[in-house]
């Protein structure tokens, strides 16, 4: 059985609003917002395409990426867990929040105790963001 790369949770929120929910959330978890890369500006700008409103959030809690990355330093190239937020309709949206277990579990990195361990505790936080997010 393959185990799913995300999670996803669909709101009846305008875009914006889903985007502003979605980093107040993650914060409630500990979790910081590093970088928000807005997708539809990006495709404008260097493609002169039109997109729809997309941006991608790297997220970081930053004890367990302290943990995880002194257990292992290649962690650091799975880091940090993205969070995406897309306009569904003018008054819909769709949060994708990455697994972090599947992205953890890679490589040399699967037989690692402590990495697992990292990863179901952010899984269980990113969890909590969407179940918040559901709750409104």
């Amino acid at each position: 059985m393959t185990a799913e790369i995300g999670f996803e949770v669909r709101l009846e929120l305008p875009y914006g609003e889903a985007l502003t929910q979605t980093k107040e959330a993650l914060q409630g978890e500990g979790f910081g917002v590093l970088t928000a890369i807005d997708v539809k500006a990006t495709m404008k700008e260097k493609l002169n395409i039109e997109f729809r409103p997309y941006t991608i959030l790297g997220a970081c809690n930053p004890p367990l990426a302290h943990r995880a990355l002194s257990e292992d330093a290649a962690v650091g190239l799975l880091l940090p867990c993205n969070v995406t937020v897309e306009a569904g309709d003018e008054q819909t949206s769709i949060i994708r929040i990455v697994n972090p277990q599947i992205l953890l579990g890679v490589g040399s990195l699967e037989e690692n105790s402590e990495i697992a361990e990292v990863a179901r505790e952010a899984r269980t936080r990113l969890e909590r963001v969407a179940e918040a997010l559901l709750a409104g």
